[in-house]
């Protein structure tokens, strides 16, 4: 490998120290997020009891579908809670010896200047006898040539199946050792990284030690940093929540396998296009058991605009779906079993998102309702506690690491979740598609048409609303109305103004002068 100081090869924002940490918080954050769950419980059982009430239905089918979207909202709180209520950290334990270790690294039509520092960085670890492979799905000179100019191994294949998982899969056939490093091309491992994670392998029954996966570029621009945030609900409580219950899956880069393990599945599964989370059922359901290790040990690049966030968004939201049929039958424990599907079922929160913007529209457009036989102020007493302890919730668990941009671009994400169900349920199959590397100038209205349409829409419905009847019923659906704009527009923003020249200079790595 080269004798270059890695930092004087390849100044970048993935070498320097890591912004978040994904460990457990000081006690009294814990302390807190039990607390505030707990009155979440009360307050969802109390609004419940109330709209349960048969003197509350309003239209019929629109109660359904309100009841629907609540149980399946209540669920999702009560689940959040139940993760992080034992979000601890795993014990370290110190790696024996120096095993070796095969680091592969696919690749697929990225630039050079964003794959070097992976595979500089890969040759540069600690605490093993490592071998490094570019497995290269594009057959790229350049490629090749930065391979062999670090020492790495050149992999690739004359038959391109399976994405990403099948470029993997050829390249097991290739390697030998006992162990299996993955990284995206654009995480940059820290040189401590085996160091960190080997030795959670040395119980034999761990098949997959998985650690966070930290956006480096989140100070770019807003959707970056918005995804960043994301980034750090998962990673943070909800991923240390998960493994105290045994529960933790692959999330596709930075991890490290038991090679033994992944012969006995067969490899990572090639049909879905999220091969990550549909081989951590695999492994699960063949009795193998996965560690998670709460450090920032590796640094990448998240997605710089809408439409890279969108791409990203629907590939997640396809698999997930896409699993649950599986996870329904898989032969799992109940607390894993249950884990895995409030993972996979969120992506239908979109669903409901629509729900609840519908619901306004229709309300002051027909005067149709969900809910009778109550005033504006007696719905607030009961939903407000519940809908502001869920948010309060998820903002104490993350111990201020999700924002409020975070949550505008969930929300106004919620089209990418209904057009995955539909996709799923027409049984068309997904395609992987690399998320890119490096943010697009201009407008992206395509990213974001269906919110604004549903942004024209409900601005159009409070003018006419306020126009037609100022009634008490029509000033809380318009309140309602005004609530889901604000959120919209700010979700959909980054789409609509240009990036600054100096947001594009921050975000993309960049190579030494020579």
């Amino acid at each position: 490998m080269s004798e270059v100081p890695l930092e004087a090869q390849v100044p970048d924002q993935r070498l320097g120290r890591p912004s978040w940490t994904a460990a457990s918080p000081a006690w009294p954050v814990r302390a807190r997020t039990s607390l505030v769950g707990v009155a979440g419980a009360v307050a969802a059982v109390t609004y419940l009891s109330w709209l349960l009430r048969p003197e509350r239905v309003g239209h019929p089918a629109l109660f359904f579908l309100l009841v629907v979207a609540e149980l399946f909202n209540v669920v999702h709180a009560l689940g959040f809670w139940w993760t992080c209520a034992r979000s601890g950290d795993r014990p370290h334990r110190p790696s024996a010896g120096l095993p070796e270790v095969d680091v592969l690294i696919p690749v697929y039509g990225e630039p050079v200047e964003v794959v070097e520092p992976t595979v500089i960085a890969a040759g540069a670890l600690r605490g093993a006898r490592v071998r490094v492979a570019v497995l290269d799905d594009g057959a790229s000179r350049d490629m090749e040539a930065l391979a062999r100019r670090h020492g790495a191994r050149y992999v690739r294949r004359s038959v391109h199946v399976g994405a990403k998982a099948g470029n993997i899969n050829h390249a097991l056939r290739h390697v030998h050792a006992p162990f299996v490093a993955v990284f995206d091309c654009d995480h940059v491992p820290a040189p401590d990284f085996l160091e960190r994670t080997l030795g959670q392998l040395s119980d034999p029954g761990v098949a997959l030690v998985q650690t966070p996966q930290w956006y480096a570029n989140a100070s770019a621009n807003e959707v970056a940093g918005a995804a960043a945030s994301q980034q750090a609900l998962f990673f943070g409580p909800i991923a240390r929540g998960k493994d105290a219950r045994g529960a933790m899956f692959c999330c596709g880069t930075n991890m490290v396998f038991r090679r033994a393990a992944l012969d006995d599945v067969g490899g990572f599964p090639e049909q879905s296009v999220t091969e990550d989370f549909q081989l951590s059922l695999t492994l699960q359901e063949r009795g193998w058991r996965t560690a998670y290790v709460p450090e920032v040990l590796a640094q990448g690049l998240g997605p710089e605009d809408m439409a890279s966030y969108a791409s990203q968004q629907q590939r997640w939201a396809r698999g997930c779906l896409s699993a649950i049929p599986d996870l329904t039958r898989a032969g799992l424990p109940l607390r894993h079993k249950l884990q895995h599907l409030l993972s996979a079922s969120y992506f239908l929160t979109g669903w409901t998102v629509l729900l609840y913007m519908a619901l306004p529209v229709i309300r002051i457009s027909t005067g149709a309702q969900p809910v009778a036989g109550a005033g504006a102020d007696e719905f607030l007493v009961h939903f407000a506690p519940y809908f502001g302890l869920a948010l309060l919730a998820v903002a104490v668990a993350g111990a201020g690491a999700y924002t409020w941009r975070a949550f505008a671009l969930a929300f106004a994400s919620w089209w990418i979740h209904v057009y995955a169900t539909v996709q799923v349920l027409r049984r068309r199959p997904g395609r992987f598609v690399v998320t890119p590397k490096r943010g697009a100038d201009g407008l992206q209205l395509r990213a974001v048409w269906p919110s604004l349409a549903a942004l024209a829409v409900l601005v159009a419905t409070i003018a006419w609303g306020l126009w037609r009847d100022r009634s008490p019923g029509t000033l809380n659906n318009v309140a309602f109305a005004s609530v889901h704009v604000v959120v919209l527009a700010t979700g959909v923003r980054p789409a609509l103004r240009r990036r600054r020249t100096a947001e594009r200079a921050s975000a993309a790595p960049r190579r030494a002068a020579a």
